[in-house]
Formats: structure tokens, C-alpha cells, sequence
């Protein structure tokens, strides 16, 4: 047996087969190369790369949908950006190859990003994955990506850029480990929408040699080395075992001793609804609609609006579905809107509700879609605001949806400026929905993608505990329901703990379903409101997941 390694656990399941590392070998473009004089013909050749990387990644997001669609649509924008193709034209007049001149003008973006801070410093791999991609295709060499082998094996990086894991095979890649990505990085969100075992911020993982048995449980965070027949069969053993017990648990969610908690999907768009329908979903709970306005030159119309949302709505009849506006910013910008102006810190810029606020027609034209394509159906149509912050923003909200025609209109609670004030906002909005992932960022200042801030992004954090449960009990002062949309809600010990801090519905990646729905069955709510209590008392993260899980006896037998 080798060493064990630990990191954080994202995403459920055991994987074991040998190492593979994630090769990023594009060559560097030489500096002292010159294009043969032909100005005109290099500036095509490079325009023609970064649409066909463009297409590429835009392609790769529809076939993987879920949340990967979002990020890869994003990725896309970046190889289409039009200040970067002007950058790239100039160097190009002044005698570099097409190569080199989109290498250069990327490296003056990633000096931007990194500079950045918080959400779009997050998107340096991201950017460096585009600039290799698009290198790649102007030297003629092969794209990077996973590599290829026809037996099984688990992928080890540094970080995984989202082209690398929205398609990734579970039939080749039983499970992946990265030294970068904390809890709710973009890695460990699509993980868990793949179904994939995976473990991040695992700072052992540069050592990892290529055809290394590794043993890669998602659960606990640990990865063993050449591990021996018996601790692979137990650990396999123990995987099926929870997954057969979470699958005995059909039906609506509940506690062991009947406390309703609906769990809902996250999705992004209608190819999503499939998963959700499978693992008993019994509604939506958060609808990321800017996919269908990302990536493209003109804003949807109206029809082709009302087409989609009556397509989510029918799909749950009598059900809630919980549709977020339009979230998009400097983080991901709308070609038919112009673009903000320089932020410093885009995380703390013009995002969600503060750009609609600035674009309210666009707003004016999503709320009315909704409006027209809930009326056709018996679904209970919801509408929420991204990025909320005072009254002032839910009431102008709700204002719009009501003038809209749609009935319930609510808030995303992710500033802890809105959970800090919630009996006040409770009063301008018909339910909450706390976004956890950036809830959590906000509230420790870290970095979501940063490996090494792992601790930080962790929402068992006491501090976001205590801000959902403020959160909560305002909610429940007014009258108000407040479910969490977040990746917190996928942790099936933390979505007991959030029941007890008293949310009232849980929504999150339809894999995640089962085992959250079992775990509620398995534990009394009285269990559930011990469990938020010692967790809230507790000094750090990693104590408050211990605390709790002392007061869930019953999920001893999911390996919990």
C-alpha cells in the first residue's frame, strides 16, 4: 500500500483504476517567428481558429447541458471577443504570426484576470484553456484535452478547465483528482452533475506518477496510493451499499417523522429535465435562464422564450418551478448589451439584478415570456432575482414581475448585506432562495476556485450558518418559505443540518437527489434542528460537520 493523500470530497461515489495525467502540452509560439508578409492572410487564419474554438466549446456545452453549458458559453464568448480580435489584428500588422499574436494579446488578458480578484481571477484557467485551444489549432497540433486511452482511469491535474470535464466519459474517467477548485469551484459543480466521484484541492496530487492504482473516495476526500485487494473491494463494497440504501427512498421529501422538505432541481434549460425527472425531482427550484442568452448576437424573442419556459413548466404539472432572471455581468457578458464599463473587481460589479436594473427592458421582455407561457400551463410559475441587496432592489423587483403578471416573485439571498437584513427584506418579497455558493464567498472572501482557500469556501463555515439561519427565521417570522439553491444542498449531512436551521425546500444537481432524500428519511427533524445547533456553536468548518454528523445517527448506513 502508498501513501494516502487527502483533499476535499465534491461529489459522491468510489473510483479506482490507474492514474492519468491531464497533459497541457501546446507548444509556445516562437517569438522570433514572422508570418510570410501576407498581413491580411494571417489576420484570417486567426480569425478562423478562435470562431472554430468558439463553435467548438459552444458545441461541447450543448451536447453536455446542466451546468457545464453555462461555463462553456462563457469560454466561447472569450475566443469571440472583439477587443481580443483587435488586439490580435494589430500584432499581426506589426509582423507576428498568427500564433504568437493571439498568445500574446491572451497573456495581456490573464494579466487582467489575475489582477482582478475574487469571480473573474477565477477564470484564468479558463482563459488559458481558450488561448491553447486556439493556439493549437493555428500550429496544427492536437487540441489538449483528457488523454486517450481505451482501459479505465482516474484523471489527475492541477485544474480542469470546463472543455475538459463537460464531456468527460464515466465509461474512461472512473474519477478525478485536482490540487486546485475548493467545494464549489466550477469542477466540483460539474462533477457532481457528471455523477462522478471526485476530490479537489488535494495538494499531493503534482506527485501522482501516470499509472499509479489510485483509489479516489468522493465522500471522505481521500485518495490511496497502490491501495491493496481488500481496501478496494471494502471501499466499493461501501459505495453500493449507500447507493442501494438511497434508492429504496422514493416519493417527495420528508423527515423520518413527516416534515415535508420539497426537493427541487437546479437546471439550465429543458435538456436538463430528463435527470431531474428521473431522480424524483418534484420541481425546479432554480432555472438558470441566461443560457439562453449567452453566446449569441441577438436577445431571444419572445416566442422562442415562451416556447422554452412553458417547455420546464409542463414537465412539472401542479409542481413549482422556480425561474432565476437573467444573471449576467462582466463575468458573462451579453454581446446584444453593452458592456459595462471597467470594473476593478467585476465580483462586486454590475451582476444580476444591478445589470437588469440598467437594461430593465430586457427584464420587461423575460418577465413577460414567463408570464405568457405560465398561463398555458398548470405549473406554479415562480420568478426570482439574482444578486439582491436591500429593499430597494426587491421592490423594484416585485414590482416588475407584478406589472408582468406573474404572481410570486422572490429573492436570491447570496450578499450577506440581504441575509443581515432579511426581516426587512421578507417584507418586499414572497419567498427566498439563498444561494449558498456565493453566499459563501462573499462572506469569507475567498476565491471559490483557489485550491489553497478550500477551508474558506467550505458553506459549513459557522459564519454562513448563522446567515442562513437569520435567513431562515426572518423568513418564517413573515410567513415567507426560504429554500437554498445552492451546492450546499447536495451534501446530504449539511441539507439535514439545513432543514434544521429551518429552510424549507432544498434544490440542487438531480444525481444529488437520492441520497439527500434518504438521508432526510433517515433523521427526525428534532435530529435535524441538534444538529444546526451544535454546528452554528461550532469554532470552524470541519468542526461543525463533525458535531452534526454526532447528532444523524441514521446515516451511518449511506457511509455518512
Amino acid at each position: 500500500m502508498g501513501d494516502t493523500l487527502s483533499g476535499v470530497g465534491v461529489s459522491s461515489g468510489v473510483g479506482y483504476a490507474p492514474a492519468l495525467r491531464l497533459s497541457r502540452a501546446t507548444p509556445e509560439p516562437s517569438a522570433d517567428a514572422r508570418h510570410d508578409g501576407d498581413a491580411d492572410a494571417e489576420i484570417r487564419r486567426a480569425a478562423d481558429a478562435m470562431e472554430e474554438t468558439a463553435r467548438d466549446l459552444t458545441a461541447r456545452g450543448e451536447r453536455a447541458g446542466g451546468a457545464a453549458r453555462e461555463v462553456l458559453a462563457a469560454q466561447a464568448l472569450m475566443a469571440r471577443d472583439p477587443a481580443l480580435a483587435d488586439d490580435v489584428k494589430r500584432r499581426i500588422g506589426e509582423g507576428a504570426t498568427a500564433a504568437r499574436a493571439v498568445s500574446e494579446a491572451m497573456a495581456v488578458y490573464r494579466d487582467m484576470l489575475a489582477g482582478a480578484g475574487d469571480y473573474l481571477a477565477a477564470r484564468v484557467a479558463d482563459l488559458d484553456d481558450v488561448r491553447d485551444r486556439i493556439v493549437a489549432r493555428l500550429l496544427g497540433v492536437p487540441v489538449p484535452g483528457i488523454p486517450d486511452s481505451e482501459t479505465p482511469f482516474v484523471l489527475v491535474a492541477a485544474d480542469l478547465a470546463p472543455a475538459d470535464t463537460a464531456l468527460l466519459d464515466p465509461e474512461r474517467v472512473v474519477a478525478f483528482v485536482t490540487r486546485e477548485g475548493g467545494p464549489t469551484s466550477h469542477t466540483a459543480i460539474l462533477a457532481r452533475s457528471l455523477g462522478l466521484p471526485a476530490v479537489v484541492a488535494c495538494a499531493g496530487a503534482d506527485g501522482i506518477v501516470d499509472g499509479t492504482p489510485l483509489l479516489v473516495d468522493g465522500v471522505t476526500g481521500q485518495v490511496m496510493a497502490e491501495p491493496g485487494e481488500e481496501q478496494v473491494a471494502d471501499a466499493r463494497a461501501t459505495a453500493a451499499a449507500r447507493e442501494a440504501a438511497a434508492a429504496r427512498i422514493t416519493g417527495p421529501g420528508r423527515t423520518s417523522d413527516g416534515h415535508p422538505v420539497p426537493l427541487l432541481a437546479n437546471i439550465g434549460g429543458p435538456q436538463d429535465l430528463p435527470a431531474a425527472l428521473e431522480n424524483g425531482a418534484e420541481g425546479v427550484g432554480l432555472y438558470r435562464t441566461e443560457f439562453l442568452f449567452l453566446d449569441r448576437a441577438d436577445a431571444p424573442g419572445h416566442d422562442e422564450q415562451v416556447a422554452v419556459y412553458r417547455t420546464v413548466l409542463e414537465a412539472f404539472p401542479g409542481g413549482k418551478v422556480i425561474v432565476r432572471t437573467l444573471d449576467a455581468g462582466a463575468d458573462k457578458p451579453l454581446a446584444f448589451l453593452p458592456a459595462p464599463a471597467a470594473e476593478p473587481n467585476p465580483a462586486l460589479g454590475e451582476r444580476g439584478l444591478r445589470m437588469l436594473r440598467r437594461h430593465p427592458l430586457t427584464l420587461e421582455a423575460q418577465l413577460a415570456a414567463l408570464a405568457e407561457a405560465q398561463r398555458s400551463t398548470d405549473a406554479q410559475a415562480y420568478v426570482m432575482a439574482p444578486m439582491v441587496t436591500d429593499v430597494e432592489d426587491a421592490e423594484w423587483f416585485t414590482a416588475a414581475a407584478a406589472k408582468a403578471g406573474i404572481e410570486h416573485a422572490g429573492i436570491m439571498v447570496e450578499v450577506p448585506a440581504a441575509a443581515l437584513r432579511a426581516r426587512h427584506l421578507a417584507g418586499a418579497a414572497d419567498f427566498f432562495s439563498i444561494g449558498t455558493n456565493d453566499l459563501t464567498q462573499y462572506t469569507c472572501a475567498a476565491d471559490r476556485e483557489v485550491g489553497g482557500l478550500s477551508r474558506f469556501q467550505d458553506p459549513w463555515q459557522p459564519g454562513v450558518l448563522e446567515l442562513v439561519a437569520a435567513t431562515a427565521a426572518a423568513a418564517g417570522q413573515a410567513g415567507r418559505p426560504c429554500g437554498v439553491c445552492g451546492e450546499a444542498a447536495a451534501d446530504p449531512v449539511l441539507a439535514c443540518v439545513l432543514v434544521g436551521l429551518g429552510v424549507t425546500s432544498l434544490s440542487m444537481g438531480a444525481t444529488a437527489l437520492p441520497m439527500v432524500r434518504a438521508a432526510l428519511a433517515r433523521t427526525s427533524l428534532a435530529e435535524c434542528r441538534e444538529a444546526a445547533r451544535t454546528a452554528v456553536d461550532a469554532r470552524t468548518a470541519e468542526e461543525a460537520a463533525s458535531r452534526a454528523r454526532g447528532h444523524l445517527p441514521g446515516l451511518a448506513d449511506l457511509g455518512l
